[in-house]
């Protein structure tokens, strides 16, 4: 080979392609043309080393070889310079696709609810399968009240957030399945209005809602949505649209994956409620106030900033290519 004649003939090509490498956003055609100068290139720099060896031409086409697939392979970045663009903007945009139906979630278990509640309400014999009457009085006196003292506030607050963080994650998780979130979503429901009913029928509907709203406001909201990410997930296999099902389902899942992590921290944060403020000797109004305060501080942070990452064009993906503020834009 003789190499200066093969490096005149290519150079035009080896200069575009370090030209783009240091190119700090791409369109898409210009993500097209790198990727076919790149591939051209890696066999020129195998012929150039299987005949020459190391030469000058050679080691200056694999600086900008490196350079350009970084460009589309990209490069490790420190997990920590990420977590700021995971809270500012994934996370709440992955939030955000969800908030219609989080409410939808939220409606069917307040409905069902309800109508458990009236159902056992209204006929005595469904009260009277639930237990006798000695042990829904002790539930009702003094069991429904000292479940959120019993523990140590501490132990009690890690218990309920590792419990309530689990149920969220299989939402997510198992949410292609399909009937694991409506099973879900319909035995929480049933629960609550089970608990509520007893509660009313033996004049303690008023230590049921102060007991639950302090936590529960941001606990059920925390699990609507992890319902609904589950759902959402089915559903991009159901009806992938313009994309194959393979596609839809690797892109919802890793974008609702996002969901899951940070739903963690959310019931972390209505565990702490839970363990020290609901049974905590304060006044009604005040903790009744915290638990509202926390669950507007999470609504502002899912419909407000993430309408803004959301416009910003922000998918929640967490498997999304960004080397600092680099991306590549394909067509």
């Amino acid at each position: 080979m003789d190499l200066d004649a093969y490096s005149t003939a290519h150079r035009a090509q080896w200069d575009r392609l370090a030209e783009l490498g240091r190119e700090r956003r791409l369109s898409g055609a210009q993500s097209d043309e790198l990727i076919g100068l790149y591939q051209s290139g890696a066999t020129q720099l195998s012929a150039i080393k299987s005949t020459a060896g190391s030469t000058i031409p050679g080691d200056r086409l694999s600086v900008a070889l490196s350079r350009a697939r970084l460009r589309f392979t990209g490069a490790g970045a420190n997990v920590v310079s990420q977590v700021p663009r995971f809270f500012v903007l994934q996370l709440p945009a992955a939030l955000y696709r969800l908030r219609w139906l989080t409410l939808c979630v939220a409606a069917v278990t307040v409905v069902v609810a309800v109508l458990y509640a009236v159902w056992i309400t209204g006929d005595p014999r469904v009260l009277a399968n639930l237990g006798s009457d000695a042990q829904l009085q002790q539930l009702v006196n003094s069991d429904f009240v000292d479940y959120y003292s019993a523990n140590p506030a501490a132990s009690f607050t890690g218990q309920v957030w590792t419990n309530n963080a689990w149920i969220a994650a299989q939402c997510v998780a198992f949410g292609i399945l399909g009937l694991y979130v409506p099973y879900i979503v319909l035995s929480n429901a049933q629960n609550i209005g089970t608990s509520a009913a007893v509660m009313f029928a033996y004049g303690k509907g008023d230590v049921f809602f102060l007991y639950i709203a302090p936590h529960g406001m941001l606990e059920l909201t925390a699990i609507f949505v992890a319902a609904a990410a589950g759902l959402r997930i089915f559903w991009s296999w159901i009806a992938p649209g313009g994309r194959t099902r393979g596609q839809a389902l690797a892109a919802d899942s890793r974008a609702l994956a996002t969901v899951a992590i940070g739903l963690v921290f959310v019931l972390l944060v209505s565990g702490v409620i839970e363990g020290f403020v609901t049974p905590a000797p304060w006044p009604w109004p005040v903790k009744i106030g915290i638990g509202f305060a926390a669950l507007c501080a999470f609504l502002t942070y899912m419909l407000v900033l993430g309408r803004r990452a959301a416009r910003a064009g922000e998918t929640g993906d967490i498997g999304e290519f960004e080397a600092g503020s680099t991306r590549i834009y394909a067509s």
